[in-house]
């Protein structure tokens, strides 16, 4: 009877021992599979906010009218507001240039005004831009009147509140004053604007 207990004992301690080998130590527990943390987008300095500056260059006027056209300085005020949208700003704003271009004798090109869109694409610090919009051209000795222009620019900031830049505008006007006359006039301008 001693002898069956101890061969039953031994027999229960080799079934009992694989089973309970390493229980004793926890099982290994797998790493949790984190995703990595996006990092924000840098898109540059924020154009969001109003701006206002000043602006000179050089205009030439053309018209379908012989002997009506001519070239000289131009320039005046700007001021708008921008909004930043990451990549892309978009804005709206006016222009005032005042202008001393004489086309004949009896007429000179005094001022331009204009009611303007933009829409531009950031680069680091700069903004390549499209713009258009409404153009008023006053000439003494043939009155005033409204047109369109186009055109496209570059701005880059130089500071937290200031920015320098050149624009290139197309300005029509047909039948200039409910006349026969078309008027085309081409400005190329450097600009800079304080940014509040």
């Amino acid at each position: 009877m001693k002898r069956t207990l101890t061969v039953l004992a031994a027999t229960s301690a080799l079934v009992a021992g694989p089973a309970l080998a390493g229980s004793l130590e926890p099982a290994p527990q797998e790493q949790p599979v984190t995703a990595p943390v996006p990092q924000p987008v840098n898109y540059g300095p924020d154009w969001t906010g109003f701006y206002a500056g000043g602006q000179l260059g050089y205009g030439n006027v053309e018209t379908n009218a012989p002997g009506l056209d001519g070239d000289g300085a131009i320039g005046g005020l700007t001021f708008g507001y921008d909004y930043d949208l990451g990549n892309w700003v978009v804005g709206a704003g006016m222009d005032y240039d005042f202008a001393d271009i004489s086309l004949s004798p009896a007429n000179t090109l005094e001022n331009v005004y204009r009611v303007k869109l933009r829409s531009g694409y950031k680069v680091g610090d700069g903004l390549i831009y499209g713009t258009g919009g409404y153009a008023n051209a006053d000439v003494s000795g043939a009155g005033d009147d409204d047109g369109y222009f186009v055109g496209a620019g570059y701005e880059h900031l130089v500071g937290e509140n200031l920015s320098v830049g050149g624009e290139v505008l197309y300005h029509e006007f047909d039948n200039f004053n409910s006349t026969t006359t078309d008027v085309e006039a081409t400005t190329v301008q450097v600009r800079g604007t304080f940014r509040f």
